[in-house]
């Protein structure tokens, strides 16, 4: 009789971290599902999704419950709307999709709680109480109408954690979502995690939670991160489906506490690194970008380093090699955007991370409008701009905004960021985000001020205004140089950010993989250093900086481990002894190169 192949030992990994879940659905218990990088995180909620529609899919659907499933974004809603066929015991959907589902009813709490949420006393001291106002979330954009009180993203998961403090709420969520998980959980936000936590872990009658993700790959800012609470549950996927063992092994000897075991433990492939110290030149000095090699001298290494891989193998070609610069040094001058990047000299998140809301309403807003105007898809055009454009109530009104966004597309062709910010304030109908719109009022009322002596008003966000006037104005200066920046260089920009192009940071590559990554790394940020993550590594990290250090750790763990046959990491920036000690505790000190002076 023909005995059944051994499993492989990612997969034997993989069903025992199933066996722990599968108890834990079973006895009720909550619980984490921490998955590393490659261990295939979004197959084991689907299998936990299809175990529990399987031998509760019909008794959920006869009482009217649905297991709720929270995703990071519309696509992975949709992966698991697809994976589980729709299934009407299952509700997937965004974070504020989820919450909405649940506030949507309690129009007199809405009511009552509003008036307490920032920014909405000075909205409503403008425009009246909100009386008998229906309360609605479709686009994001806060704005009060004669019947219509309009809620931000912001406003939802604020009122959902209100809510979730209150026992009779958390009875309705439980009676129609016994069963709630949350996929990417450190990406969540952190009030309502914690809500989520505090009100219901150990309760009786509380619905069964499972967080599926991992804390290490939080690289965006308001996510919870890794969780550790009392009640829950903690389970490791030790496997690893995407990366040779030369990869895998440096993930493990990075994190010890999750190990990782590969398919194949004879796949061939490599993890190595070149460093910089050797180059004889100036180092820059300037805050953000102390210790790393001049642009040119950046640019010269990268390419040295692509010309060794290149005979070692690789190509370089956009679907086999991702380069991910962790970087700022190279990235201006390599994909076009010098202007925008001069504007936030020293303050690279301001762009890269849109956290100026001039950049992200163009780079998530205009862009992709404009983007889905021209394939025609004019539903998804509409919904991208939303409130930033009026509402589509005859065919009079319809070929107006075709006629404008026509000229909106040629006029990012031609003109400046300043010149399409302008058209779309001036053109009929169109809205600018809030934030956006007040810092440009605010460069006008510095006009008058300036005519008059009136004081300077505070448009920009609450980091901007905290210095007074001096930290006004030089908000108003950026602002003022950006818009003579050439808006083809946000087209560029937008491409870099979403990934579309042979570079990358971070952005839309958490999740991707490749078979071959090259990572620089330097300096340029504001948020980043990785020579003092890795010197902390050794060292230890200082009391207070446990944050700091895992946004640079979590970020370069991202980073290497995209690959599946090859890693190679290139330092521009001057590594310490104590960060050289770490790279060669986890590359292997035959790993580590240093690269010859480029003169």
């Amino acid at each position: 009789m023909n005995q059944p192949a051994p499993l492989n030992p990612a997969k034997a990994e993989a069903e025992k971290a199933m066996a722990q879940l599968f108890e834990c659905i079973r006895t009720g218990q909550s619980f984490v599902f921490e998955a590393g990088a490659g261990a295939g995180k979004t197959y084991s909620l689907i299998e936990a999704l299809e175990r529990l529609l399987a031998e509760r899919g019909r008794s959920l659907v006869r009482q009217h419950q649905q297991i709720a499933c929270i995703t990071f974004t519309n696509v992975a809603k949709n992966e698991i709307d697809t994976r589980t066929d729709r299934h009407p015991a299952v509700y997937s959907d965004t974070i504020h999709g989820f919450c909405w589902s649940l506030l949507k009813d309690q129009q007199g709490e809405l009511r009552r709680l509003i008036p307490e949420l920032k920014k909405w006393p000075e909205r409503l001291a403008e425009a009246g109480e909100i009386g008998t106002r229906q309360i609605n979330y479709e686009l994001g954009f806060p704005r009060v109408e004669d019947d219509v009180l309009s809620l931000s993203h912001d406003d939802v998961l604020d009122l959902m954690t209100a809510c979730l403090s209150k026992p009779k709420f958390r009875r309705m969520m439980t009676a129609r979502y016994p069963i709630l998980f949350i996929d990417e959980y450190q990406d969540t936000d952190a009030d309502f995690v914690n809500a989520l936590m505090t009100h219901f872990l150990g309760q009786p009658g509380a619905p069964l939670i499972g967080l599926f993700g991992d804390g290490w790959q939080k690289i965006y800012g308001d996510g919870c991160g890794t969780v550790s609470y009392e009640g829950l549950a903690s389970i490791g996927k030790g496997a690893n489906f995407r990366s040779v063992p030369a990869v895998v092994s440096v993930l493990n000897k990075m994190r010890p506490e999750l190990p990782q075991a590969v398919e194949d433990e004879d796949a061939p492939g490599s993890a190595v690194v070149y460093h910089t110290n050797g180059w004889t030149g100036a180092r820059r000095t300037e805050a953000h970008w102390k210790g790393d090699v001049s642009p040119d001298a950046a640019k010269a290494y990268m390419d040295r380093v692509k010309a060794l891989l290149t005979e070692d193998g690789w190509r370089f070609e956009s679907g086999e090699t991702k380069v991910l610069m962790l970087t700022h040094n190279l990235l201006a001058q390599e994909q076009g955007y010098a202007g925008i990047a001069a504007v936030f000299a020293g303050r690279t998140d301001a762009f890269v991370k849109k956290e100026d809301a001039h950049i992200a309403f163009l780079v998530d807003v205009v862009e992709p409008a404009c983007a889905a105007f021209a394939a025609k898809r004019y539903g998804e055009m509409v919904a991208i701009l939303g409130g930033a454009m009026p509402r589509i109530t005859s065919p009079q009104r319809k070929a107006a905004i075709r006629a404008s966004m026509e000229r909106l597309v040629a006029l990012r062709t031609a003109g400046t960021i300043g010149e399409v910010i302008d058209y779309l304030r001036a053109e009929d109908g169109f809205h600018l985000p809030e934030k956006v719109e007040g810092k440009e009022t605010g460069l006008l009322l510095d006009a008058a001020k300036n005519a008059d002596g009136t004081a300077l008003p505070e448009t920009g966000t609450a980091e901007e205004n905290e210095g007074g006037e001096q930290q006004a104005a030089a908000w108003m200066e950026r602002l003022r140089q950006l818009r003579q920046v050439p808006y083809a260089e946000v087209v560029v920009l937008e491409r870099f950010i979403n990934g579309m192009t042979p570079f990358a940071t971070k952005h839309g590559v958490k999740g991707a993989q490749f078979n071959n990554v090259l990572v620089v790394v330097g300096r340029g940020w504001n948020q980043y250093n990785f020579d003092q993550m890795l010197a902390w590594v050794s060292k230890g990290v200082p009391k207070g900086k446990a944050e700091t250090f895992e946004r640079s750790r979590n970020l370069f763990y991202v980073a290497c481990s995209r690959p599946r046959k090859r890693l190679a990491v290139l330092f521009t920036q001057e590594v310490s002894p104590p960060a050289m000690e770490t790279l060669k505790s986890w590359f292997g000190a035959g790993s580590v190169h240093e690269m010859t002076d480029v003169g």
